[in-house]
């Protein structure tokens, strides 16, 4: 049975939606077409990193609650305090959207490092007198692997979906919780505790970062 509508080809046209560039959709159809293969593509955009994913907490309720500025303005002092972090720690690339904030680096252990300074950072700003009556807070997930150097991230793949779901989804605030990958690379840290997470219910098994007292 042949599809009845009209589908979207132009790569020109798909890519001013900005999903993927003009270069990536060409690639997509000639892969689609067989005029490319799973290792060509994988090879031309292939790139190993860790991946922080950050989400701030109450967004939904304080929009609820306190109206819509004053959840946007949470999100504004979560950027202006975590960004410098980041790029202390020197993230390779920092992209926002509404209240995630994902960040690139070479390898989990300074992400990491950057996870738990921003914490301390948010920490720190809660307790100054710039803060809101409803201060905002952060969770972060970490992975680390090969992905795809596409999209606005410029990491798509599988952990990225897991980095994602660990800091959205899982992540408390003020949490920062590993991938086994991620973990793997930094599990002699002795200044860390990592508690291990594998209940049936979970999709994936992860770790939890504690800092030693």
């Amino acid at each position: 049975m042949t599809y009845p509508h009209r589908m979207l080809d132009d790569v020109a046209q798909l890519a001013s939606f900005e999903g993927w560039s003009q270069e990536v959709y060409t690639d997509f159809f000639r892969l689609r077409r067989k005029e490319m293969t799973d290792a060509e593509f994988r090879a031309k955009y292939h790139r190993e990193c860790a991946i922080l994913s950050m989400d701030m907490t109450g967004f939904t309720s304080s929009a609820m609650h306190r109206g819509e500025l004053e959840s946007l303005l949470r999100i504004l002092d979560a950027q202006t305090v975590v960004i410098p972090a980041l790029q202390e720690f020197g993230a390779e690339l920092i992209r926002c959207f509404a209240d995630d904030i994902v960040a690139l680096f070479p390898e989990p252990n300074v992400a990491v490092d950057a996870a738990i300074e921003s914490h301390r950072r948010i920490q720190a700003y809660n307790k100054s007198s710039l803060a809101s009556e409803l201060p905002t807070q952060c969770c972060a997930g970490i992975g680390y692997g090969a992905v795809l150097a596409i999209g606005p991230n410029l990491a798509q793949g599988d952990e990225m979906n897991r980095a994602s779901k660990l800091g959205e989804d899982i992540a408390r605030a003020n949490e920062t919780l590993l991938t086994e990958n991620a973990y793997a690379l930094v599990a002699d840290r002795e200044e860390f505790r990592f508690e291990a997470q594998d209940q049936d219910d979970l999709l994936f098994p992860y770790h939890r970062v504690v800092l030693c007292d």
